[in-house]
């Protein structure tokens, strides 16, 4: 296993959706640089660092897409090991990007960065759960378009639907400033133990093996 997971990171390195990630990058990027030149407020300044933060996760959902998915050979990792591995060879690079855009908004108009960190991980994690729920209980090859869709509209829609008292998108003024982002820890809890659970493989077919890719997803293998 030492020796495995080490021969695994250069072809993982290969799929890992870089244009997409990019593009959800350079979103960021652009929302955040637009509000600045445009001399933007606190209030602005929040909802374009949230919208950075939502164009990351975005991306992120398509992280386990993998197109070979049913016709690669097997590997000697299992799928959660795969998947981890993927998200730790993202990980610090969306960090790094994630300090450029805080950077890149002026201290008088940024809020609270932890909270904003807080809320951004949050997504990022609902995302990669999509992910593995999508490839554990589905066959699609490239899940990521449905959960990048699913998670936008929720993104959309809960600021209308959730009532006060379970409000998470709220200014740094308000009073329920901190009480939201307690209910953002749950949700961040919740999402990693939706994704920790989504990572077991699936029981073999009955008629076939289950076949696992070194793109960190698997399916059912075809038979002749």
């Amino acid at each position: 296993m030492r020796g495995v997971i080490p021969a695994l990171v250069v072809p993982l390195w290969r799929t890992l959706p870089w244009r997409t990630l990019g593009a959800a990058a350079a979103v960021g990027l652009l929302v955040v640089g637009a509000g600045r030149a445009a001399g933007a407020g606190p209030v602005q300044t929040l909802y374009g660092l949230r919208g950075a933060g939502l164009a990351l996760a975005l991306g992120v959902a398509f992280l386990l897409d993998d197109p070979a998915r049913h016709t690669t050979g097997p590997v000697p990792v299992r799928r959660a090991v795969r998947t981890l591995l993927r998200a730790a060879l993202v990980t610090p690079v969306a960090g790094l990007w994630w300090a450029a855009v805080l950077l890149l908004v002026p201290g008088t108009v940024r809020p609270p960065a932890g909270d904003l960190t807080l809320e951004t991980g949050t997504a990022c994690v609902l995302a990669l759960a999509g992910a593995a729920v999508a490839v554990r209980y589905g066959d699609a090859p490239e899940p990521g378009r449905p959960v990048a869709a699913a998670l936008l509209g929720t993104a959309v829609l809960a600021p209308l639907l959730l009532p006060d008292h379970w409000a998470l998108f709220v200014p740094p003024a308000d009073p329920g400033w901190t009480a939201a982002h307690e209910r953002w820890t749950w949700l961040l809890t919740g999402a990693a133990a939706l994704c920790a659970a989504s990572l077991r493989e699936r029981r073999p077919h009955a008629q076939g093996l289950s076949v696992t890719s070194p793109s960190g997803t698997s399916g059912p293998s075809r038979t002749s």
